[in-house]
């Protein structure tokens, strides 16, 4: 083997060993793959949206779970506006075929009805304004919160639903889907104009609970028979099964209406629903019109505006 020499130098060059060689290469290319991870991540950092340690502690799901939105209620309101239908008007209970609102349980001036208007406010004149309509139905209900928000009340009641079920025969009776969306949309009309007014919302009566307490009275059946709310009070006398399960189904559709109620109202944090107090109410025939057997009396306005007032007072809504 001939001996290598170094330029310069006498002594000869010693070849390396193999092992030396590879370990230095790989120490190489070990310090060079630190010198490219060191460098990216320099880049990573500093450039926008990087994915610095900011973006890191951003992007980390937080463990802690969003606050629920707290409900909203004022339980002395500064004024109240009423919509709904010829039961918030007070529709014979002072005479024939008329409204009556003074008598209204919402928004009446009448000592013995005490309404809800004189029992929350100090001085109702000029702070409590009645926009129901006699006949109205859920469908109404948009162009009625459209008048009330003009007047920014600190409370809107709601009393709808008895006319959507109330038709000339069981297969008139509004659908639920379109009573919800009637409902949504009277909601949605109030808060695009008036959006810190609260909202109490009364659930449908029972009907059935009407045909049981007005079909023993021969004069409320012949006054029936003109007509009103046939889906439910025609042939009162009837038991076949036909009449029964007309009846059922005007009694399920209500129900189907307090759900729809109680569900909208929920999704608004300044709404609150009676919980089907109304509903459940075991009213008497002496709570009825006695010229119609059908709208709440005087009496029965009174029992409807404490109801409203325990509701509306209490500090959680009453189940």
């Amino acid at each position: 083997m001939t001996e290598s020499h170094d330029a310069g130098s006498d002594r000869p060059k010693r070849p390396h060993p193999p092992g030396r060689i590879r370990l230095r290469t790989v120490t190489i290319f070990a310090f060079a793959a630190v010198l490219v991870t060191g460098l990216v991540l320099a880049l990573t950092v500093g450039s926008p949206g990087g994915g610095g340690p900011e973006d890191a502690q951003r992007a980390k799901p937080s463990s802690r779970p969003h606050p629920k939105p707290e409900r909203v209620w004022d339980r002395t309101p500064s004024s109240i506006a009423a919509v709904g239908d010829s039961i918030t008007r007070g529709f014979d209970a002072c005479s024939l075929l008329a409204d009556c609102t003074k008598v209204s349980w919402a928004t009446g001036s009448d000592d013995e009805v005490n309404s809800l208007a004189g029992r929350l406010l100090s001085d109702p004149r000029g702070k409590s304004w009645n926009y129901a309509v006699s006949g109205a139905v859920a469908a109404d209900l948009p162009a009625q919160m459209r008048k009330a928000s003009r007047v920014r009340p600190g409370m809107v009641t709601v009393m709808s639903g008895a006319n959507d079920a109330c038709r000339p025969s069981a297969e008139q009776m509004t659908s639920v889907k379109d009573f919800r969306a009637d409902i949504r949309e009277g909601l949605r009309v109030l808060r695009a104009e008036s959006p810190k007014t609260q909202v109490y919302v009364s659930s449908v009566p029972d009907l059935r609970r009407l045909w049981q307490q007005g079909r023993k009275n021969p004069i409320g059946e012949r006054i029936w028979g003109l007509g009103i709310c046939q889906s439910m009070l025609k042939d009162p006398q009837s038991m076949n099964q036909a009449a029964q399960e007309r009846r059922q189904q005007v009694y399920d559709r209500v129900v189907d209406y307090n759900s729809v109620l109680k569900e909208e109202c929920a999704k608004d944090l300044r709404c609150r629903y009676d919980n089907g107090a109304v509903f459940r109410y075991r009213f008497t025939a002496a709570e009825l019109s006695n010229w119609d057997w059908f709208h709440p009396s005087k009496e029965g306005q009174r029992s409807l505006a404490e109801m409203a007032y325990r509701q509306i007072v209490a500090q959680r809504p009453a189940g």
